[in-house]
């Protein structure tokens, strides 16, 4: 029986999905699992890990009864993640010592304002990329040592693990204990200049070394699965990378200047800068895309953290719609928002903002709104808030962007997407496999195992399904960004 096909699980904030990839480059079946969130308090955002281990089992056998393939056909397996995300476990159990800090989690605000203030700033920005704020894992590291009985103590001696959940994962399959350079870079831990733990940093923010994974490569064999229920024993882990990366990747955005923007339960912007660490002036981030045969590239990220959740939100929490995809057609009733524009700050503001405590605000509401006008509002905030990172991105750059790849869930839906291109006035190129998050996993987890050759063999796959081009008049354009302008203000 031949070895032929890669498992890539994609491990994200509201479900788990599995997706087969077979040699020649096909899809074969995927299958998503949700589980739930859990809210102990406003600003709280918690994953219990068995439940997301549960969804990955039910993931990975539902994809392999679709295509109907026996998991000893499986070459190797790729593993991206929802990046933020983190725990501590213990090594020999595997049970958590918490439940895991969701990247949306805001627990952390004072924490990073009193780095600020302490003066930490800059030294993270420059070592790290990143910006003290809540959503990275450092400070959600501190929270549960500080706060867990008994956790520092065994952190210290190596009896508890840390890691972002592709460590978790991997640790859970392989027993070793990994992360690649990609989810490193958003722990406000890793050099980006060493790529290795920093000790500075770790002591500024109390996390000790003997906690950590080893930093890796992002296509390597990790280590094989053992004692998995759902898996055999012996197929090599050989992939991970963050989910954002992992779009970039499975964007085939290899080269220096490409961007892609992906949209899930938040938005999020990468642009490949090559072997270029590129310091940002206007809050984007700098980070690491991958690392590949020892040789690392270097990305541009604007995050937005509220997108599909947003849809969510007018589903679960208004009853607007009973289902995501009903958006679009309600939207279409009215030939615009009414004057209603919506800032989707339901987890703060991030790029370009950073305001953690930013909440999100319907403004300009008459008694001629309608749930229509709000649903077309939403969407329109979705796109306005990936204007100003794209603004702020180009202007990192000192040039605009010539094209945007867009992938995740949403851009299925044409009206966002359109409207993204007439607030960019940029092409916006949407490809045929929307799985571009669990692709680039699957990539990696491929070349590591020599299924595939080259990053030039994978990029002649990559398959167009529509072009948008701008449509909207520059006055209507720029009324429409002013009007935003003074929401977010209010925001």
């Amino acid at each position: 029986m031949p070895r032929d096909i890669v498992l890539a699980i994609d491990q994200g904030t509201t479900g788990s999905t599995a997706l087969l990839l077979s040699q020649d480059l096909r899809v074969l079946a995927t299958q998503n699992v949700e589980f739930p969130n859990h809210y102990p308090e406003p600003g709280h955002v918690e994953h219990d890990v068995e439940e997301i281990w549960t969804s990955i089992a039910q993931a990975v056998s539902g994809a392999m009864a679709k295509a109907d393939i026996g998991p000893e056909r499986i070459a190797a397996i790729g593993i991206t993640n929802q990046r933020e995300t983190s725990l501590f476990w213990d090594p020999k159990t595997g049970q958590a010592a918490h439940r895991a800090l969701v990247w949306q989690d805001r627990r952390t605000a004072e924490r990073c304002q009193a780095l600020k203030d302490a003066g930490h700033e800059a030294l993270f920005k420059e070592r790290t990329g990143l910006v003290l704020d809540p959503y990275f894992s450092g400070t959600k590291a501190s929270w549960m040592l500080e706060n867990v009985p008994g956790l520092r103590a065994k952190a210290e001696s190596g009896q508890a693990l840390f890691g972002t959940i592709d460590s978790w994962l991997t640790h859970r399959l392989t027993g070793v204990h990994v992360t690649d350079t990609s989810n490193a870079s958003r722990t406000l831990l890793m050099s980006l200049h060493t790529l290795e733990w920093d000790p500075e940093l770790l002591g500024i923010l109390g996390v000790p070394a003997a906690c950590l994974p080893k930093i890796c490569d992002s296509s390597q064999v990790y280590g094989h699965t053992k004692n998995v229920p759902f898996l055999p024993d012996g197929i090599p882990v050989a992939g991970l990378i963050g989910d954002q990366q992992g779009a970039l990747f499975g964007q085939a955005c290899f080269s220096q200047g490409m961007a892609k923007c992906t949209y899930g339960t938040g938005a999020f912007v990468l642009l490949n800068t090559g072997s270029n660490i590129t310091p940002s002036q206007h809050g984007m981030l700098t980070t690491v895309a991958w690392r590949v045969n020892g040789e690392v590239q270097y990305a541009l990220e604007g995050s937005a953290f509220i997108a599909g959740a947003a849809v969510q939100w007018l589903r679960d929490g208004l009853g607007v719609i009973r289902n995501a995809a009903e958006i679009e057609a309600l939207a279409a009733t009215v030939p615009d928002s009414g004057g209603v524009i919506f800032v989707p700050a339901l987890a703060g503001l991030g790029a370009p903002h950073w305001k953690p405590n930013a909440r999100g605000l319907l403004w300009g509401l008459t008694g001629g709104t309608t749930k229509a006008h709000i649903a077309r509002a939403v969407l329109d905030g979705i796109a306005l808030q990936i204007g100003d990172i794209l603004q702020a991105m180009s202007q990192d750059l000192g040039a605009p962007l010539q094209e945007l790849r867009v992938d995740g869930g949403a851009a299925r839906n044409d009206m966002l997407m359109q409207r993204q291109c007439d607030v960019l006035e940029t092409p916006c190129v949407r490809p045929q496999q929307l799985e571009t998050t669990a692709l680039g996993s699957a990539f990696l987890a491929g070349l590591a195992v020599g299924l595939w050759e080259s990053q030039e063999e994978l990029a002649a796959s990559w398959r167009e399904d529509r072009v948008f081009r701008p449509t909207m008049a520059s006055e209507d354009r720029d009324a429409l960004i002013a009007l935003w302008t003074r929401a977010v203000e209010r925001a």
